[in-house]
């Protein structure tokens, strides 16, 4: 059986794609916990258990190892989201999903921040390709948050004016850089203040 390298077109066996998968795994925990510009590829072989000829099999350099990180981790937060979003229609079900968010954080401290937003600080400016999937990857994350709203206004519980568009770029503004303060403040609660606020506009454009 073999899989498609949607990078670079090999067709990879099913041990080749196991390998890969390794690798990139590796590779994002270690950009996760310390950035993409403090992970070398040698702390990725000592992280993944693979040589440096599998290495160099399946990515020809570093930026191509990135934009498979890119690509791994948009895929989890994605559809973690959707899990979390997808039959939402109420405030409530956005007030857990907010409180799903901060706890998950502040398990970790609020260490590492969002890992779609390190991501896209430390690359957007480096590497075109990745900024684009980033971009798409944030549209379809407000996409989903916009759905959500969309289902509220069918509902009537938002008006039929409400800018939909609008207010799902909003709350995801206020996710982002909520997520940012707490990074940075090594505490969940500027991350909850930020949502809040959001939300407390959304709820106070509501038909009752």
């Amino acid at each position: 059986m073999t899989t498609a390298d949607s990078h670079n077109g090999r067709r990879l066996t099913a041990r080749g794609a196991k390998t890969r998968a390794r690798i990139v795994a590796a590779a994002a925990d270690l950009m996760y916990v310390k950035g993409v510009g403090n992970t070398t590829l040698d702390d990725v072989l000592a992280a993944s258990g693979v040589s440096k000829s599998q290495l160099y099999h399946h990515f020809e350099g570093k930026d191509a190892l990135v934009r498979a990180v890119v690509d791994h981790v948009g895929a989890h937060v994605i559809a973690r989201e959707r899990r979390a979003l997808g039959r939402v229609s109420t405030i409530r079900g956005l007030r857990r999903w907010r409180d799903a968010l901060v706890q998950n954080s502040a398990l970790q401290h609020a260490a590492y921040g969002c890992a779609l937003g390190s991501l896209a600080a430390e690359v957007s400016d480096q590497d075109a390709l990745a900024r684009q999937t980033l971009f798409q990857l944030f549209t379809e994350w407000r996409d989903l948050l916009a759905g959500v709203l969309q289902r509220m206004q069918v509902r009537g519980v938002l008006p039929p004016e409400a800018p939909i568009d609008q207010l799902g770029t909003g709350l995801m503004a206020a996710l982002q850089g909520g997520y940012m303060l707490a990074q940075t403040a090594r505490d969940v609660t500027p991350m909850a203040t930020s949502i809040d606020m959001a939300l407390a506009h959304i709820e106070s454009l509501s038909s009752g």
